[in-house]
């Protein structure tokens, strides 16, 4: 016979537990969207990359981000599903890669930090040095190869030519950057403060108070495609994937 205080204990416990999970939905649910469109070899996708979008990884912000990365860009659709890219074939072949990359290692302490490598060797002009992020990450880079090399990865491109060409309103260049569905245009290097606004948590990140202070207003935005832009101003792709992967443990993922 179960006594009234074993009921109480196992009631209270389902009780936090149905807590927890309610938490956590609502949690997941007030996630704003943070969505990139961009290609391989843009020089202003790969310093967007670089040195503006690693900004969401700290502990305050990525657990309110639900973050897309779309590698298509200003690629164009042929006759029999072929396509060719803005920056010429290589471009194709990084796009593909970083699609394939996406798709085998969903968790985003594993492709992120493989993309960000990647588009540090292009932000250095050494993207021809790519192949070395498996090393320096420690990944396998026979799913990649099987990936790219074959059919499946061309697929993943035509799903990601396909989200691209459906955006409303239609992408005008990249990096193109959209918060809740709404494009920023050429203020995207300010995506953290509209990330801030778009949340509709009660538990607001304290990074967010940083970032509606460093915020630039849109009248005043510099022009973003401009080479002299580019500044590096984020840590090694090392550091990046330790704030990751550190969040990730934390969180349980």
């Amino acid at each position: 016979m179960v006594s009234s205080s074993t009921n109480t204990v196992v009631s209270l416990s389902l009780l936090c537990y149905l807590s927890f999970f309610a938490l956590f939905s609502s949690s997941q649910s007030q996630r704003v969207s943070l969505e990139l469109y961009y290609e391989s070899l843009c020089p202003y996708s790969a310093n967007f990359i670089v040195n503006y979008l690693p900004k969401i990884f700290s502990n305050d912000l990525l657990p309110i981000v639900d973050l897309t990365l779309v590698p298509w860009g200003n690629a164009k659709l042929n006759g029999n599903s072929n396509f060719t890219c803005q920056h010429g074939p290589y471009e194709c072949l990084l796009n593909t890669v970083e699609a394939c990359a996406i798709n085998i290692w969903p968790e985003l302490n594993q492709n992120f930090p493989f993309i960000y490598c990647v588009e540090t060797l292009v932000y250095e002009r050494k993207q021809k040095e790519w192949e070395s992020c498996f090393d320096k990450l420690g990944l396998d880079p026979k799913p990649i190869d099987q990936c790219y090399n074959g059919e499946y990865g061309k697929e993943l491109e035509l799903e990601y030519a396909a989200e691209t060409n459906a955006l409303q309103p239609p992408h005008k260049y990249v990096p193109w950057v959209v918060v809740d569905g709404e494009p920023l245009y050429e203020d995207y290097e300010n995506f953290l403060s509209y990330v801030c606004n778009a949340y509709k948590g009660t538990d607001t990140p304290q990074s967010c108070t940083k970032a509606s202070l460093n915020a630039v207003p849109k009248g005043d935005a510099k022009p973003k495609h401009s080479v002299s832009n580019m500044e590096r101003m984020i840590p090694t792709w090392e550091k990046v994937r330790s704030t990751i992967t550190s969040w990730m443990q934390k969180m349980n993922f």
